[in-house]
């Protein structure tokens, strides 16, 4: 679990940041609940939100995969696009509230590293699966 480990202190740190930019501009501007209707407040929120709604899987599919023994340089593969992708997508939406390079570039990213991981995850049990049955 040492190379999830780091994946997830990576993300943590990520998460922090993000969660202490919106903090920092709530204050600065005085805005207690809800995005105030500023945008830029909305953007952060999001930048932080979304990141929260992916982290989580990436990293469980992540431990899944070590726990299943997989290949060490294919766990730190899907752990830095993982991490590259959900930078880059915060980096899109704090920049832009449309779509932009970074946004893209880290859906498509996070889709494919995360339907990545679930098909080996799912390759893996069918192999268990024949293995056992046998």
């Amino acid at each position: 679990m040492r190379i999830t480990g780091l994946y997830a202190a990576l993300a943590t740190v990520l998460i922090l940041v993000l969660a202490a930019r919106v903090i920092a501009y709530r204050r600065r501007h005085k805005i207690g609940l809800g995005d105030g209707d500023d945008g830029e407040l909305r953007k952060r929120i999001r930048a932080h939100g979304n990141a929260i709604e992916y982290l989580p899987f990436g990293l469980i599919l992540l431990l899944l995969l070590e726990l299943n023994q997989t290949v060490p340089l294919l766990l730190h593969v899907f752990g830095i696009v993982l991490i590259f992708a959900r930078l880059a997508h915060a980096w899109g939406v704090s920049r832009h509230g449309g779509i932009s390079p970074g946004r893209m570039v880290g859906v498509v990213l996070t889709f494919a590293v995360l339907l990545a991981m679930a098909l080996l995850l799912l390759w893996q049990w069918i192999g268990w699966t024949v293995i056992t049955l046998h």
